[in-house]
């Protein structure tokens, strides 16, 4: 790559700036080429009905405008549920998860390759972390699964590998390209961002002002000696820091926090647990999304039956807490959640 124009890393805004700039065309010309690669998935602009896109100049445009390639190197499927593994220019590999629901697609992206934060529940940070993934390679997975796959992709949810919070700017910038009406046109209520506390992070995003976006702070303990035990990252970002972050975070009256509860037996799923766990999040509107340990590499844990989801569930609804127990998908082909980083292969170009 040149100094080409990245076209996934960049609102409209931005990108009739550019065309502006690089081109000397308006606006209106602009549009007509954010709207072919977004709404179509290519460079066939030759079908548009604007004049001043001639021959010369849309050769010249074909060349200038890139569009990252997907290098998909493993796709797994288990019943309707897709895993595909992508290679990035590096050779790093990422993985994303297409989840179909009764009535939408739901894709859930990555945002760096590996994690810092170390959770002992999941595959990803056994990787360590690797890098960021840049803005591009973000929204990416979503025109992938969109174009390459066919899939009409209408909810996204920051839950796959890495912490979207540890790489903030790409992120922000990748949910602004994801929300543009002329692009990917991804309500911003449909966006949902799981973070594992990083309270100046929370902060930061809370200065951004998007009521709508939904926020999973992906929990896991009733208290800090639990949370710390499972979560490192606990011992920087502790509960009460993120309760007292959370009660400022400008969230819609109509909106919940989710609260993600990874359910590991023997651990954080007694009956006491669940009343501290309620107890302590009394002051902030939560909504429990209760989730299975599945277990990938051994990690010492005991994985999770359906009972002890259900003996759980109903300690938290008898404290009158609104709960989903979130069934698991992709068990089997290491696609469920905290799984993800664990399929590493040699590239097969699809």
């Amino acid at each position: 790559m040149n100094n080409d124009i990245n076209i996934l890393e960049l609102t409209f805004e931005r990108f009739q700036h550019e065309m502006a700039d690089t081109y000397g065309r308006d606006r209106y010309v602009a549009a007509d080429v954010y709207r072919q690669i977004f709404k179509n998935g290519h460079l066939d602009i030759m079908k548009s009905r604007n004049r001043s896109l001639t021959g010369p100049f849309l050769d010249k445009l074909s060349a200038g405008i890139w569009i990252p390639p997907a290098r998909i190197v493993e796709e797994k499927y288990e019943d309707s549920l897709l895993k595909f593994v992508t290679r990035l220019e590096d050779d790093q590999t990422i993985e994303t998860v297409v989840i179909p629901m009764i009535s939408h697609n739901t894709l859930c992206i990555s945002s760096q390759v590996g994690c810092r934060m170390g959770c002992r529940f999941c595959e990803t940070a056994s990787l360590g972390f690797r890098r960021n993934l840049t803005t591009a390679e973000i929204t990416g997975q979503v025109f992938t699964a969109r174009f390459h796959y066919g899939y009409d992709i209408r909810n996204i949810v920051f839950m796959g590998m890495g912490e979207p919070l540890d790489n903030f700017d790409n992120v922000v910038q990748a949910i602004r390209v994801l929300t543009d009406p002329r692009g990917f046109d991804i309500a911003m209520s449909h966006i949902t961002l799981s973070t594992a506390g990083l309270t100046d992070k929370i902060g930061q995003l809370a200065e951004l002002n998007w009521p709508l976006l939904h926020l999973a702070i992906s929990l896991n303990a009733p208290n800090d000696r639990i949370r710390s035990l499972i979560m490192p990252i606990n011992q920087a970002h502790p509960m009460e820091k993120i309760r007292e972050t959370l009660l400022t975070y400008p969230l819609s009256r109509s909106f919940s926090f989710y609260i993600e509860y990874v359910v590991i037996k023997g651990i954080n799923d007694s009956e006491e647990n669940a009343f501290e766990l309620v107890d302590f999040l009394s002051p902030l509107p939560v909504w429990f999304n209760l989730i299975p340990y599945n277990k990938g590499s051994d990690k010492g844990f005991s994985p999770t039956t359906e009972d002890d989801m259900d003996r759980f569930r109903d300690y938290l609804i008898s404290q009158k807490a609104f709960v989903r127990k979130r069934s698991t998908r992709g068990k089997s082909i290491m696609g469920a959640c905290g799984q993800l980083g664990h399929s590493r292969l040699d590239p097969v170009i699809f």
